[in-house]
């Protein structure tokens, strides 16, 4: 009983800490969100240059998930966590002083005070940089899914994974919350001591100077960069948090491995081969791990498109302030997206018998009805209103969110689960060149309304592809005695 109660404590302790772990990692990433009002108002920024450094950022990070995910099977998933997480906090310090860094290279060039070269040189800087920043971000997820379906047993990965799967919600509602609540209002522009800025702001965005717009814009410039540099500090403590709490199973903490198991840990060549063997199996010649793969793609494209534009889309389209867009987009996260976590993962294994596929479907359905009430209501509903369906869609889309990758787990295996939650994350992050220059497109040449036809599509799209499995069984293990 006192083992049984001991590991228990393991198990949850490990949630718990991996859980702040990744949030950690999101509060990294999401700030560019919160910050990119303030890049429109200081350097000009269009949307879409805004989308096509989200779908940069995206489509790398995919990519690195995939490569970290195969490094990550055969190695200590603590140390590549910690270590992601501190390289991610030092490109958001050099993010955050790209401006100051562009001025100081410009200098030794001898091109200080160009104003034309200064606007082509900070692009390229922080274009690097957030591109960078993408390629490390990939060494959040794959560490964590290796550890979680460890200390996990599989009749409890989609309920106790759901748990974890909050940190997502956590960590991009935090960022929501210190940029959007604590930062950018309180470190703004004086307008009434910076007339020829906010002259320059009226300019880019090609509104006259007494238009309301200016006021919520020219609020955000200057404070952008601590929309990085605090986020940083943060990382900086939690990875050294993490190096010396998590444990990369359960032999790590005295206890023997879950039962039928064997730790995932790769150190002969006949292991290698074997594991190679197994691999190929489970995961590049599954049908399932592939079908849940595109899914996932059409899933991301309407995750992204409520939470990364969400704060444009809300001021510019339905004419709310920085305040009360700040608001439903962190509500979305906060409240519809963990909801929906802990929700769909408990009706997995309640109602559906594991089969998270199933409940895919379901809530895919749920997000296809939830835009169409969110674009259909009149402009004139209070914002409070426009709130409901916007937190549903949260609710909905955070359900295959996190069910995807555990499905994949399961069908994986723990021996090769990592490997699979890389391939879902390159599809689910090729999904930003949608979302991100697709939708900044679309909403520059054809209005948000575009915007919205494109997230129905998606989720159309989505429902159609995950139902195509929907006869496959709820995991891998009962083929092979792993």
């Amino acid at each position: 009983m006192t083992t049984t109660k001991s590991y228990n404590h393991w198990e949850w302790r490990t949630i718990i800490v991996t859980m702040a772990g990744y949030a950690m990692f999101y509060l990294l990433r999401k700030n560019f969100t919160l910050a990119m009002p303030g890049l429109t108002a200081e350097f000009g920024v269009s949307n879409t240059t805004l989308g096509i450094f989200l779908t940069l950022h995206g489509v790398i990070y995919g990519l690195s998930r995939y490569v970290v995910g195969i490094i990550t099977d055969r190695n200590s998933a603590r140390k590549i966590l910690a270590l992601g997480l501190m390289l991610c906090s030092i490109m958001n310090i050099l993010f955050g002083t790209s401006d100051l860094m562009t001025g100081w290279l410009l200098s030794i060039a001898g091109k200080a005070g160009s104003a034309a070269a200064f606007a082509t040189a900070i692009g390229y800087i922080m274009g690097v940089l957030w591109m960078i920043n993408g390629f490390l971000q990939g060494m959040g997820v794959p560490p964590c899914t290796k550890i979680l379906t460890q200390w996990i047993h599989p009749s409890e990965l989609a309920t106790k994974m759901s748990i974890w799967n909050m940190s997502h919600s956590i960590g991009a509602g935090l960022a929501v919350a210190l940029c959007g609540y604590v930062i950018m209002p309180h470190l703004g522009l004086d307008m009434s001591a910076n007339q020829e800025v906010v002259n320059s702001i009226a300019t880019n965005l090609g509104v006259d100077v007494t238009d309301p717009k200016i006021a919520q814009f020219a609020s955000n410039v200057g404070a952008w960069r601590w929309c990085f540099l605090i986020p940083a500090m943060v990382g900086i403590v939690g990875s050294i948090w993490l190096y010396f709490v998590v444990k990369d199973s359960p032999s790590d903490a005295g206890f023997p491995e879950l039962e039928g198991r064997k730790k995932a840990q790769v150190t002969t060549p006949e292991e290698a081969q074997e594991h190679k063997d197994f691999v190929n199996k489970h995961v590049y010649r599954n049908r399932v791990i592939w079908t849940l793969a595109v899914t996932n793609l059409f899933v991301y494209v309407v995750r992204f498109g409520a939470l990364d534009w969400g704060a444009k889309i809300l001021m510019e389209d339905k004419g709310m302030t920085f305040a009360m867009a700040t608001t439903i987009v962190l509500l979305f996260e906060m409240v519809g997206g963990n909801l929906g976590m802990l929700f769909w993962g408990w009706a997995t294994d309640r109602f559906f018998q594991s089969k998270a596929h199933h409940t895919c479907v379901v809530c895919m359905a749920g997000v296809a009805a939830s835009v169409l009430i969110y674009w259909f209501l009149p402009l004139s509903t209070p914002w409070w209103v426009l709130m409901l369906p916007y937190m549903l869609i949260g609710f909905c889309i955070y359900g295959p969110q996190g069910l995807l990758g555990i499905c994949a787990a399961q069908h994986a295996t723990n021996r090769a689960s990592a490997t699979a939650n890389g391939i879902l994350g390159i599809f689910g992050y090729l999904s930003t060149i949608i979302s991100g220059f697709g939708f900044g497109f679309i909403a520059d040449r054809f209005g948000w309304n575009g915007v919205y036809v494109a997230m129905f599509v998606a989720s159309v799209i989505g429902i159609l592809i995950i139902a195509s499995i929907w006869s496959a069984k709820a995991t891998g293990y009962e083929n092979e005695n792993i």
